[in-house]
């Protein structure tokens, strides 16, 4: 194996959704699987354990449907509920205004990982899991990547899909510390209300509840964004504790809160960048990491994927990616612009705030405002 080289179209780094997605992209839009390498350094089976919470929009999953990695175990976003806390005002989004089945669906990531890596078994796209890259050599004809077992790969084009989270990662030129930590955990609630999400506001950040049926209908994931100081006293609670400052945080929607899983933590930032050179891209998380509010993440990385095959399956050249950095600038800029904006202005106390109550309920009423808002959260600027 040491020495071995290999020659292909496209070696994407980072097996995760968006580095499975622009395989599987690749593969349906006609690049023989044999061209394309997915480098991991993780196992299949490490991945598909992942039992993290994500967030489809009804864009994404059009996009998972069309590299047949749909459907899959998920509970459907029949609405969302928008709120601050301590204010007047709220904003509800509805499928029924959209006439769609619903505005997204909550997954295990796992679930997803495995959909995707079975799109990409099935098409024949060459994976080498678990691997490093441990150099990176850019060439006028193409790129060399060096893996720690010897191997080396030779692209013409090079893909890095594999971002990590916020605090794990090199500065980009676009870069904000939220000051926040987000909480994750998987709740359960004595008065659910089916396929309603919640996106609550509070002085040190958003709180989402996200419907993920545990075979009761009562479960949720929950996302809680705090001071990082009080994140590690909250994490530390036992779990009556933890259940009692949660239903102080949330309301009483849900009626109250009855257990909770393990609860785990990670920094909150905002470290974007449109990077690329000749034959390189980031895209995904390691194009721009960005904060949880709305769920945009991973949705945007997934639009990234898909544009990126469709100029690729023409010929892996500069040319492709410069197609691809023009083509997807709009909407990585608006996006990030929104999570940004959200993330920032409902945060904190001040004057202001009271105003910010009050333009939940006036999106509620103004109905074009509300549906331009929940069209840009399900399929990204078009």
């Amino acid at each position: 194996m040491a020495d071995e080289r290999l020659d292909i179209d496209v070696a994407i780094c980072g097996a995760g959704p968006v580095g499975l997605a622009l395989a599987a992209f690749l593969a349906r839009r006609g690049v023989d699987g044999k061209r394309i390498a997915l480098v991991d350094a993780k196992s299949l089976g490490q991945a598909i354990s992942d039992p993290r919470s994500i967030a489809l929009s009804w864009g994404s999953v059009q996009l998972l449907d069309e590299v047949r990695s749909w459907p899959l175990p998920a509970t459907p976003i029949h609405e969302i509920h928008v709120s601050r806390r301590g204010q007047l005002g709220r904003s509800l989004m509805d499928r029924a205004e959209h006439g769609l089945p619903a505005l997204g669906y909550v997954a295990r990531y796992g679930d997803v990982v495995d959909a995707l890596a079975r799109a990409c078994d099935k098409a024949g796209v060459t994976t080498l899991r678990p691997a490093r890259v441990e150099t990176f050599d850019e060439q006028h004809d193409g790129v060399a990547l060096r893996l720690d077992d010897g191997r080396t790969v030779f692209a013409q084009v090079a893909v890095q899909a594999e971002g990590g989270v916020f605090g794990q990662q090199d500065s980009r030129a676009q870069q904000r510390d939220y000051g926040q930590t987000a909480l994750i955990a998987r709740v359960s609630v004595s008065e659910p209300v089916a396929q309603r999400a919640f996106e609550r506001f509070t002085d040190e950040g958003p709180l989402a509840l996200l419907p993920q049926d545990g075979g009761d209908g009562h479960q949720y994931a929950l996302v809680w964004c705090m001071r990082p100081e009080r994140a590690v006293d909250v994490q530390m609670l036992d779990d009556a504790a933890f259940l009692a400052q949660l239903g102080e945080a949330f309301g009483t929607r849900l009626g109250t809160f009855t257990a909770a899983s393990p609860r785990v933590a990670f920094p909150l930032g905002l470290n974007a960048e449109a990077r690329a050179t000749a034959r390189t891209v980031a895209i995904g998380n390691a194009a721009q990491t960005l904060h949880p509010v709305a769920g945009q993440g991973l949705n945007l990385g997934l639009r990234d994927a898909a544009v990126l095959a469709r100029q690729l399956a023409r010929g892996a050249s500069p040319g492709a990616v410069d197609g691809f950095m023009n083509e997807r600038a709009q909407d990585r800029r608006l996006t990030i612009s929104l999570t940004d904006t959200m993330a920032r202005a409902f945060t904190g106390g001040g004057p202001l705030q009271p105003l910010l109550g009050l333009s939940l309920a006036a999106l509620d009423v103004v109905k074009p405002a509300r549906l331009l808002l929940a069209d840009l959260m399900m399929f990204g600027r078009r």
